[in-house]
């Protein structure tokens, strides 16, 4: 597996802790395949944790200090690359978010992330803590709306989603909410921002009934898949799996609309949510 590229220890306390693992791993003597057999992962990991899309978690640290001969150099320093403003089960995918190149996403139940509004995130926010202060809910609805800026660049990441129509029939804060949040989610598809499929009622049974999918590609390290469910996720990088969870969001793809009739359908529940009187 080639390494990873030079990377900019000033990016993030994770890319310097990536860039002296490289250091002091090529400095042992060891492959990334031979550090990963002491940490009890596989290669692949070990160069994700150089490149930067994988936190050096606190058991890792100890055991890497250990065999690298670093004294407590990771010990110290993980704890200060883990900090985040996401929540602890999502925060290690949100990093791993900001260095793909791509981005493929199916949502079975609400708009992803990355193409919410404002509004709309504030809505799910406040139900995912209905009795939260309202400052922490604007942090969060803040944290939310930073990952979108990803989407400010006209060429990367490729974000491909596929939403079941589901998300966009479910009135998260309210019409005129659901009318602004349909109408982002087409103007970015109009420009060529993001690809957006719409998995309809009427594709019936499909094969990713049992939960979301997001995965991740990147320039320097494997591919990433991520799950999610309630207050909980995990980032898996075993090819089998990431190769199983690519099958199955290409048979998604392949039920979906296309992506001109998908921004159609979108376009006009837009107008049906602008024309809806509120509650």
């Amino acid at each position: 597996m080639p390494g990873p590229k030079g990377l900019d220890p000033s990016s993030s306390p994770r890319a310097l802790l990536g860039a002296e693992l490289r250091h002091a791993r090529e400095k042992a003597g060891l492959s990334q395949n031979e550090l990963g057999q002491r940490l009890f992962v596989s290669g692949s990991f070990v160069g994700q944790l150089e490149a930067g899309t994988r936190r050096i978690q606190p058991e890792h640290a100890r055991v890497l200090d250990e065999v690298l001969g670093t004294e407590d150099f990771f010990q110290r320093n993980c704890k200060a690359a883990a900090k985040s403003k996401y929540p602890e089960h999502f925060a290690e995918a949100a990093e791993a978010e900001a260095t793909a190149t791509e981005i493929r996403q199916y949502a079975p139940l609400l708009i992803p992330g990355l193409l919410q509004t404002p509004a709309y995130a504030r809505a799910v926010c406040r139900a995912y803590q209905p009795t939260a202060p309202e400052e922490m809910i604007e942090e969060l609805v803040s944290a939310r709306m930073e990952r979108t800026r990803l989407l400010d660049d006209p060429t990367e990441p490729l974000l491909w989603a596929v939403i079941d129509e589901a998300a966009l029939r479910r009135v998260t804060g309210g019409p005129e909410v659901m009318a602004e949040a349909l109408r982002h989610i087409a103007d970015l598809g109009r420009r060529g921002r993001g690809i957006v499929q719409v998995l309809p009622f009427g594709a019936g049974a499909h094969a990713a009934m049992e939960g979301s999918i997001k995965l991740m590609d990147f320039e320097d390290a494997p591919p990433l898949v991520y799950f999610e469910g309630v207050g909980t996720g995990r980032l898996e990088d075993d090819p089998a799996t990431v190769r199983h969870q690519r099958f199955t969001y290409e048979l998604l793809m392949a039920c979906a609309l296309s992506p001109q009739k998908s921004l159609a359908l979108i376009e006009a529940m837009a107008q049906d949510y602008a024309h809806e009187e509120p509650p």
